[in-house]
């Protein structure tokens, strides 16, 4: 199963010319497994502006597996992440993106994603990524 992460979300949505927004587009055409998180749904869908639009992209977004945490238990991962990543020199800049490492390791997904946050996490804990 792959996980897509909000930034290659948002390259399909717009259209951009990316390795990421091409991998994903051929994955769904492919009808290969691809799935998101509660917390990837809720970023794609902040950034819409119109009802209408919303309402076409939460439906499409739905149809595809969602992740969720599984308790307290990934964000005591989460937190172990950060500090992996801290104890060897690198910084990662946003929380969810380790919210979303560790949702990504529990479940052995492979994450599809254009965000360097993870490449840091990769690189100091272990986190499985889809090569473009």
């Amino acid at each position: 199963m792959i996980l897509v992460d909000t930034s290659v979300w948002i390259d399909f949505l717009n259209g951009a010319d990316s390795s990421q927004r091409k991998t994903l587009h051929r994955l769904i055409e492919d009808e290969e497994d691809v799935a998101i998180t509660e917390i990837i749904l809720t970023e794609i869908l902040q950034g819409i502006k119109q009802d209408k639009d919303y309402n076409v992209l939460k439906d499409y977004l739905l149809e595809f597996p969602l992740y969720k945490p599984k308790g307290t238990e990934t964000y005591l991962s989460a937190s172990r992440i950060y500090r992996e990543c801290r104890k060897k020199g690198k910084t990662v800049r946003k929380t969810v993106d380790c919210i979303i490492a560790a949702i990504c390791m529990e479940n052995d997904l492979i994450l599809l994603h254009k965000d360097s946050d993870f490449d840091q996490i990769t690189a100091c804990a272990g986190l499985k990524c889809y090569k473009v």
